[in-house]
């Protein structure tokens, strides 16, 4: 707690002044392009690692960056806090891109993959159970996903994937990729490298968003 007061008397001292303007801006509302869905992992910093603002993205972070997939007829399968984030940022805000991104030494992708069984944590066990289908995924794998990889990290790359299609069985994101009003991305960032990878479905691979990839990325969003 210490680190955190320091830490705020320091933006308060040093860093504040230059974001006045942006924070009197954002006070009459935001207008994220972006919804970034991400493990609550420390060592994961959505912001830092793609160098945005206050304003920029609109974030969920859960254990495993998991989407409980919604009912048929709309309704989430579980926690309804990940439905409400889908539908206001996607109903409500610009939001014209959906990034799901994991991580490599993920805990949670960890416990999925030792049985999901969680010791004195029985909100947590229940949550990992969302995680179901990408072991699945990860036991019939014959793709080039995670190829070489630990198995934890393989899964947690699996697992991106899952989530997009899960995101999927959500109307109100079935009707915006079919407005082609919305795109979807699978991102996976290898903490030890601090290399954020993306998922290129050309490839059937994850690959690192180096300069050429980035360009290459760059490029594909303007046609």
């Amino acid at each position: 707690m210490k680190k955190l007061i320091r830490g705020l008397l320091d933006f308060q001292r040093h860093t504040l002044p230059s974001y006045r303007a942006t924070f009197a801006r954002l006070a009459k509302g935001q207008c994220p392009d972006c919804l970034f869905i991400s493990c609550s992992d420390s060592r994961v910093v959505p912001n830092l690692l793609v160098s945005t603002d206050p304003g920029d993205l609109f974030t969920v972070r859960n254990v495993g960056n998991l989407v409980p997939p919604a009912r048929p007829g709309g309704q989430p399968s579980a926690d309804r806090g990940e439905a409400a984030a889908i539908e206001f940022s996607l109903g409500f805000l610009p939001i014209e891109d959906v990034v799901v991104c994991g991580h490599s030494s993920c805990g949670a992708m960890k416990a999925i993959l030792a049985g999901g069984a969680v010791d004195g944590a029985p909100n947590l066990e229940q949550w990992l159970a969302h995680g179901a289908p990408s072991i699945k995924k990860l036991r019939e794998n014959t793709s080039r996903v995670g190829e070489g990889l630990p198995d934890a990290d393989r899964l947690s790359q699996l697992n991106v994937l899952e989530q997009l299609e899960h995101l999927k069985t959500y109307p109100i994101v079935r009707d915006r990729l079919a407005a082609g009003t919305l795109r979807l991305h699978g991102w996976w960032f290898d903490i030890g490298a601090a290399q954020v990878h993306a998922y290129r479905d050309d490839l059937g691979r994850f690959v690192p968003i180096d300069e050429a990839e980035g360009d290459r990325l760059l490029t594909s969003l303007t046609n």
